[in-house]
């Protein structure tokens, strides 16, 4: 059971790390705004520019790589060997920067081509996009450090630097730019970026600073045999669940092109339900991760489970009712048509992946990876549909939705068909 305290501590830290996740999405959807500063003449396409640069960023799975970095962060202090994990941080931050370097020779050794297929003279932008690859691996990393540790304090600041670093860097560059009348086509996209790049190197070395103790110091050797074991089902499964998440914006910029936009917007403030009940799991897993290891018994789980389906309807709920008098005071009157349209069925489809969120991280947390498989077929599946489901934006998002049901349905059943296996201690090691 939880202790008062325990749950006094639960609420405080899922409550700030709401406050952060909503205040950092708000800032990063500020920098969309940053087109307003733009000379109307080339704003569309620098808009369009910015926003491939911006695609080939955020491609990293992100997700997956702060929940594993967050397993092996909570294991290995729970089991107490922290020196074998300063020695996985740093041959994961260096493996992690080799791979990138090599990626970004090959992408520069192309670079003309890139540029000339995407319509691009300034390839500035891409450079810059390049190292906010970087940081998009790096920062989860740290992140889910941070989460481990159940720091969730830094974690959260770090989140919100984040977004405000993009949005005012960002921001300063760009009306520099207008200031100097900047004619090469791409360099306000590449202005753009600096703020992207820039808001996740801050971010990145926020938490890099507060998880400093579990990456400086002596260090062991570790398994790499049994880091593999543990590590890579969580992997493929957060992949999975982040492919259902994020891959209808993907089809629908495929197949809707002149709607992408609209449908995006739509999509933006159906996911702020995620944001709203996100930090619930994330607060949760950790602890959930320390119990498994130590054979502890507790009832976090099922607590999180109905206060996440609670909020989640509720929250779309009142965007279903509130929002149709919301789009036209936000959004342009081209837009309104297509996002009242989409915004019911993108609202509803979130309530069952918040839902299975909690489910999934549960089963993870206590290494249940049975669930990997039928995830990853699911997935599968699901974007096949895409491609033969798409008559309209509203049948994407039915397709979404089913997917999603789909989802729940099999996260309830490894869930309850019997208790998750409790992680042997004598095979574990902080890398598992």
């Amino acid at each position: 059971m939880i202790e008062s305290d325990q749950k006094s501590s639960f609420f405080r830290h899922s409550g700030w790390l709401m406050i952060a996740n909503i205040a950092g999405g708000l800032l990063n959807y500020g920098m969309h705004f940053l087109q307003k500063g733009v000379p109307e003449k080339v704003r569309e396409q620098e808009y369009g520019i910015f926003g491939v640069f911006l695609s080939v960023a955020m491609v990293i799975p992100t997700m997956s790589l702060q929940m594993v970095m967050a397993h092996q962060t909570a294991l290995a202090l729970a089991t107490n060997r922290e020196r074998e994990l300063r020695r996985l941080i740093r041959r994961l931050t260096f493996g992690a920067f080799a791979v990138w370097a090599l990626a970004a020779v090959i992408v520069l050794l192309f670079q003309n081509q890139i540029l000339v297929r995407w319509g691009i003279n300034n390839p500035a932008g891409l450079w810059i996009t390049l190292i906010a690859v970087l940081f998009s691996i790096w920062m989860p990393m740290f992140w889910g450090i941070l989460q481990g540790q159940q720091n969730f304090f830094p974690l959260g600041w770090s989140m919100i630097l984040n977004g405000a670093g993009r949005l005012f860097l960002g921001l300063v560059v760009v009306l520099a730019l207008a200031h100097q009348g900047a004619k090469v086509l791409g360099s306000y996209a590449a202005g753009m970026m600096v703020g992207v790049a820039s808001g996740m190197a801050l971010a990145s070395a926020l938490a890099v600073w507060h998880g400093r103790s579990l990456w400086h110091g002596p260090s062991a050797p570790f398994a790499w045999r049994v880091l593999a074991a543990e590590a890579i089902p969580p992997l493929l499964g957060l992949a999975a669940f982040q492919f259902l998440f994020t891959a209808d914006q993907m089809f629908v910029k495929v197949y809707f092109p002149d709607n992408a936009g609209r449908y995006f917007s739509a999509g933006t403030m159906s996911r702020a339900l995620i944001w709203l009940v996100g930090p619930l799991a994330s607060v949760m897993f950790p602890r959930l991760v320390h119990s498994a290891a130590k054979a502890e018994k507790t009832n976090l789980m099922n607590v999180v489970l109905a206060g996440t389906a609670i909020l989640a309807i509720v929250g779309s709920a009142g965007l279903i009712v509130v929002g149709p008098f919301i789009v036209p005071l936000i959004y342009q009157p081209d837009f309104v048509p297509i996002v009242k349209q989409v915004l019911p069925w993108y609202a509803a489809a979130m309530i069952p992946l918040a839902v299975a969120n909690v489910l999934l991280s549960n089963l993870l947390a206590k290494s249940s990876f049975k669930i990997v498989v039928p995830l990853c077929v699911l997935a599968v599946g699901y974007g096949w549909a895409l491609t033969r489901f798409h008559k309209s934006e509203v049948m994407i998002l039915q397709t979404l939705g089913v997917a999603n049901l789909i989802l729940l349905s099999i996260c309830a059943a490894f869930t309850w068909a019997g208790k998750a296996k409790v992680p042997n201690l004598d095979s574990q090691v902080p890398a598992t």
